[in-house]
């Protein structure tokens, strides 16, 4: 059964469908817990065992019987909402950045899950090799095709080394020269005895839309984004992400 399969509640219309509700994706983990202030002051309720990473259940109700949620992996949620699966979620630039979906729309920077999209390499020698120098270079990294773009925009070819976990451990182990990864305070890397040589870009999630859910002209969707754009004009929000959401959009 694939991912989208099991997030469909049973009895209900497939999305998109006369009668169906709207649904939107959100992402597992640390933006779970980190846009649940946002989707209050955005008037969104789901049922409470929606942040319980121990529920079995993907997807949930809300207190609008018009709009249902979903909870997937943070890579998965750009993909849902390509797919029409989701007529939109949360979702990490740096899932945009991988997979570049021409059927999503991004209207807004949550400006939650902050962070960035770095090349590390081993802090002994460090800075040492002229990049202008190769002609290739290998990476482990969860993110092929932002590796590939960046390296190839300096005309160095990069074998990619793909992993999906533990990525501070390739350039130890030898499996690759660099990383390419996104570092929040960058004290796993520190402890892997890594250091950033290279900012990619900055990282923040984002509010997503599909664009052929945006052409029906949906009023509930319109609704949706309009009360998450109200929700991050009306000032700080309460609870840990205050100063950060001050600091984006105050």
């Amino acid at each position: 059964m694939t991912a989208i399969q099991t997030a469909i509640r049973p009895g209900s219309p497939p999305a998109g469908a006369p009668g169906a509700p709207l649904v939107l994706a959100l992402p597992k983990g640390r933006i779970l817990e980190e846009c649940a202030p946002l989707l209050a002051r955005a008037g969104i309720r789901p049922a409470p065992d929606y942040a319980d990473e121990a529920s079995r259940r993907l997807r949930f109700p809300t207190d609008d019987p018009a709009l249902d949620v979903v909870r997937v992996r943070p890579f998965d949620v750009a993909t849902f909402v390509a797919f029409g699966a989701a007529a939109l979620g949360i979702c990490g630039a740096d899932v945009l950045m991988e997979f570049d979906y021409p059927e999503i729309y991004a209207p807004l920077d949550l400006g939650i899950g902050s962070c960035r999209m770095v090349v590390a390499e081993p802090a002994e020698g460090a800075g040492e090799e002229d990049l202008r120098r190769l002609s290739r270079v290998r990476v482990g990294t969860k993110y092929p095709n932002v590796a590939r773009k960046h390296f190839a925009a300096r005309g160095i070819r990069a074998d990619v080394v793909v992993l999906n976990g533990s990525v501070e451990l390739a350039p130890g182990l030898g499996i690759a020269s660099r990383i390419v990864d996104l570092v929040q305070t960058g004290a796993t890397l520190a402890a892997n005895g890594l250091v950033v040589t290279e900012v990619i870009a900055p990282v923040t999630s984002r509010l997503i839309v599909n664009r052929g859910a945006l052409k029906t002209g949906d009023e509930m969707l319109f609704s949706l984004i309009a009360h998450f754009r109200a929700a991050l004009e009306a000032g700080p929000i309460a609870g840990p992400l205050a100063d950060l959401v001050a600091k984006q959009h105050g």
